[in-house]
């Protein structure tokens, strides 16, 4: 299927959708603040989802198809994130499940508006835990807040820190730092093996 924009109050988002045949639901991912869908993490968690029987849409964000490489502000990408996830559960979704994720900055968006767009599950890639060499500044909060399923895939070598487990949230350490390029097998490895969980 070709990108379709769906029109936010901030722009068009554009939107990749892999429909599967009889999904079992839809995994719907963001890109990180100045990267595109095509990040070799989100790659392999898209082939996951695809083989868990899955659908796979993955959003670009309004400043991305604007050609902007600075990330918007938080409000507005949640906003954007939002009006895509409603157009997708109106238009592709029906009653199946939700579940909603991203790479790094693209994971925060998620988790913040987990309860808005009525996600089952949160798959955070490279979840930014604070800036770099600035762990006074902790975003744990943001995931500490999700009371659904989280699984945290993250490099073990990440300047961006290593997000605390909860009672909602998995961490899974894997080979490299924050592009999770080293071993793209373990991350696609360990979001398969979250999907079978969280599916059933």
């Amino acid at each position: 299927m070709k990108p379709f924009a769906v029109e936010t109050t901030h722009g068009p988002a554009r939107v990749h959708l892999d429909a599967a045949k009889d999904h079992a639901g839809l995994l719907m991912l963001g890109h990180g603040a100045g990267g595109g869908i095509t990040a070799p993490d989100l790659e392999a968690a898209a082939g996951a989802a695809k083989d868990a029987g899955l659908s796979v849409a993955l959003v670009e964000q309004p400043y991305r198809v604007a050609g902007r490489k600075s990330p918007a502000p938080a409000k507005q990408l949640d906003a954007a994130w939002q009006a895509v996830a409603s157009h997708l559960r109106e238009e592709h979704l029906g009653e199946w499940r939700l579940i909603a994720g991203g790479r790094s900055s693209g994971a925060r968006v998620a988790c913040r508006t987990v309860a808005e767009t009525g996600a089952a599950a949160v798959l955070c890639l490279a979840f930014p835990e604070h800036p770099p060499g600035k762990p006074e500044k902790s975003r744990q909060g943001e995931l500490d807040a999700v009371e659904v399923p989280v699984l945290v895939v993250q490099g073990e070598s990440d300047p961006f820190g290593m997000p605390t487990a909860g009672p909602n949230a998995e961490i899974v350490a894997v080979k490299g730092n924050h592009s999770l390029k080293s071993d793209v097998d373990a991350v696609g490895a360990a979001v398969a093996a979250w999907l079978g969980r969280v599916l059933g």
